[in-house]
């Protein structure tokens, strides 16, 4: 049996009726841009007065939690935002509603202030599909050239060690970049550590070496290190641990004397000392009055495996409104040393970041009745897990309208038109005439 579609009859009547139709959608389509422009506007704005710092992880995070967004929409957003300074010709345009977000969106990647210019040109001449294939064009070569300047740059990468006539040894070399900030950092850290036992000797009849000296000294004490630890790092799990010694006193009451430093002698915070030993092996160690170990005690975990893969199951990553970060550390609600049961209805999964927010940035969290969480700013205000939706006039469309008439905006249906007609769009042609590493013809990819 075979079924046709619906047929209408095209009269004068429902064509004009028809092009009345799409002549809204296009007009309306470019309301909705320029007041994305605006949007993406206040965002940047918001963005560079770190409006979103009060607990949460990125401005991202923020507008996820209170505008409702994707996560990976919102970044895309504040990327896009923190662009578009740089490049006013387009976020002139964009503002003007002659440029689709997707063309801003995808232009924005590739675009800067020398390229500017051709770029804008191809997004009016062109649809957001042509767009995105030319950057996805230009996205290559750069690529390509990032790659060739990065071979470059590895091959010319060495080292040369001689001895001169003096006994002295001469050395010359050329580092990769991630090699070279390894070497800065451990010279730098060596320095610091042979220097700041001088500094602490009695003896001022000894001038202080000048800085090339003060290197020379830090590579050989690397140098020295290194062979005596036989270059070995250690086993990862030690390598990584953070050791912290605080007295019990000190984790009760924050006031109370005594130590909480960390184990190279550091002092941390006794707040930092909760936050650490919330989700941590524990060693208790016992004094005696002139601070001699006398006992130490098995090492044991404050939440132990079958808990933690209980709250795991539970919470299902940091409960931090907005936040949703997959992993995280147990934090107890009422603190362990303060007498709170190491117990699923006590704790909470929090992801690093919220986990210090809570103990050392003044934020708060309690368990409901009904098991929920509750959290609040330092400020007292509540942080509620899905934040109320904004009043909206009774015609948003008008107020839209309204709001761009009155920024100087004449929108019409052809306003986001592209200026040219293009049958078939050649990608290769287009990035060897546009780009200006182009220097010869690539098979860019349709």
């Amino acid at each position: 049996m075979e079924i046709s579609g619906l047929h209408v009859q095209s009269t004068p009547e429902v064509i004009a009726d028809v092009d009345r139709l799409g002549h809204e959608i296009a007009e309306l389509s470019a309301h909705l841009e320029a007041a994305t422009a605006r949007l993406l506007d206040l965002i940047r704005q918001f963005d560079e007065r770190d409006g979103w710092n009060n607990g949460f992880r990125s401005c991202a995070h923020w507008l996820a939690w209170r505008a409702s967004m994707d996560l990976g929409a919102a970044r895309e957003r504040v990327r896009v935002a923190r662009a578009l300074p740089s490049l006013p010709r387009i976020a002139d345009a964009f503002g003007r509603g002659e440029l689709s977000y997707a063309k801003v969106r995808a232009l924005t990647r590739v675009a800067t202030p020398e390229t500017e210019e051709r770029l804008l040109g191809v997004g009016r001449a062109g649809s957001a599909d042509h767009v995105e294939r030319i950057v996805r064009g230009w996205r290559r070569v750069d690529r390509i050239a990032e790659a060739q300047e990065e071979t470059a740059r590895h091959r010319s990468r060495g080292l040369q060690v001689y001895q001169n006539e003096d006994g002295m040894v001469t050395i010359r070399g050329r580092l990769t970049p991630e090699q070279g900030a390894v070497v800065m950092q451990a010279l730098t850290a060596a320095r610091e550590a042979v220097y700041r036992r001088a500094r602490g000797t009695d003896d001022v009849s000894e001038e202080m070496p000048s800085l090339a000296q003060q290197q020379a000294d830090a590579l050989a004490l690397l140098a020295e290190s290194a062979l005596h630890h036989e270059l070995d790092p250690g086993a990862a799990g030690e390598r990584y641990q953070v050791v912290v010694h605080v007295d019990a006193a000190v984790l009760e009451d924050a006031d109370a004397p005594g130590q909480s430093v960390l184990d190279g002698g550091a002092r941390a915070s006794a707040e930092t000392s909760r936050r650490l030993a919330c989700d941590a092996s524990r060693v208790v160690m016992r004094h005696d009055a002139e601070g001699r170990t006398v006992e130490v005690g098995a090492r044991t975990r404050t939440i132990p495996p079958a808990i933690r893969r209980a709250l795991h199951h539970r919470d299902r990553g940091c409960r931090f409104p907005g936040c949703g970060v997959r992993f995280g550390q147990g934090h107890h609600i009422r603190h362990w040393s303060h007498g709170g049961p190491t117990t699923l209805s006590n704790l909470a999964m929090l992801c690093r970041r919220h986990h210090r927010a809570v103990h050392e940035e003044g934020y708060r969290v309690e368990r409901l009745a009904d098991g929920g969480l509750r959290f609040r700013t330092p400020h007292g205000w509540l942080l509620p897990d899905v934040p109320p939706l904004p009043a909206l006039p009774d015609d948003p469309v008008a107020t839209l309208t309204a709001w761009n008439e009155a920024a100087g905006l004449r929108l019409d249906g052809r306003t986001l038109c592209p200026a040219a007609s293009w049958e078939r769009l050649d990608v290769g042609y287009a990035i060897d005439v546009l780009h200006p590493r182009a220097l010869t013809p690539l098979a860019v990819g349709e």
